[in-house]
C-alpha cells in the first residue's frame, strides 16, 4: 500500500469551537455592517463571502479559526461550511497571517515573457523570502499568483487594492521602498475596500 505524499507543511486548522468558547471580536460598526449586508440577500448563507471579507478586515487581514467561527456564529451556519468557503478562495488569508504588505507577483504567460521571473528573483534577493513566506519583521509577504487580468501592463503585481505595471527593476525597488514607509496595512485596507464596495453596491 502506497504512502500519502504531502508537499509542503500541513495547513492545520483548529476544530470547531464550542459556543461557550467563542471569542467574538467584531466591532459594533462591523456588526451593523454585517446586518446591512445580510438584509440584501435571500438568506444568511448567501452572505458568507461578504461576511468573510468583513472578518478579514476586523481580524487584521487574516482569518484564523476564531474569525471563521465568528462568521459562522453570526450567520448561523456551521463552522465547517464557512471554513470550506474561506479555504476555497485564495484571496482569503487562511493558511498564515500575511505581512503588512502582501506582494502578489503575476507569473502567468504575459508577465512571464515580459520578465516576471527576473523580478521574482529580484524580490527574493531584496526581501530574503520566497513564495508564501513573510519577512522576519512582518513587513512583506511574497506570493506568485496567476493572471491578474492586467496583461496590458505586464509584468505586473498587486499590493492591496493597487496594481503596478509594467514593472521594471528600478520601479520595483521604488515601490518596495515606498511600502516600507507605509504604516497602514495594505492587506487590511484591501479587505476594507471590498466591504465598502459591497455596502455601496447593496445600497444602490
Amino acid at each position: 500500500m502506497s504512502e500519502l505524499i504531502q508537499i509542503g507543511s500541513a495547513n492545520k486548522r483548529p476544530p470547531q469551537p464550542k459556543a461557550e468558547d467563542l471569542n467574538l471580536q467584531f466591532s459594533e460598526k462591523a456588526v451593523q455592517e454585517l446586518a446591512a449586508l445580510v438584509s440584501h440577500y435571500p438568506n444568511k448563507k448567501a452572505c458568507i463571502l461578504p461576511g468573510l471579507w468583513l472578518a478579514q478586515r476586523e481580524y487584521g487581514g487574516f482569518l484564523p479559526g476564531d474569525a471563521i467561527a465568528e462568521v459562522a456564529h453570526r450567520l448561523e451556519r456551521s463552522y465547517a461550511e464557512v471554513e470550506g468557503v474561506a479555504t476555497f478562495y485564495s484571496l482569503y488569508n487562511t493558511a498564515h497571517k500575511p505581512g503588512r504588505h502582501k506582494i502578489e507577483l503575476c507569473t502567468c504567460l504575459s508577465c512571464h515573457v515580459n520578465g516576471a521571473w527576473d523580478l521574482r528573483d529580484q524580490l527574493v534577493k531584496k526581501l530574503g523570502i520566497h513564495h508564501g513566506e513573510t519577512t522576519d519583521d512582518g513587513m512583506f509577504t511574497l506570493e506568485e499568483v496567476e493572471c491578474l487580468n492586467s496583461c496590458d501592463r505586464a509584468p505586473c503585481m498587486q499590493v492591496g487594492s493597487d496594481y503596478y505595471g509594467p514593472l521594471t527593476a528600478e520601479s520595483l525597488d521604488e515601490i518596495i521602498e515606498k511600502l516600507r514607509h507605509t504604516e497602514e496595512s495594505t492587506v487590511v485596507q484591501y479587505a476594507a475596500d471590498v466591504v465598502r464596495v459591497q455596502l455601496a453596491y447593496d445600497e444602490a
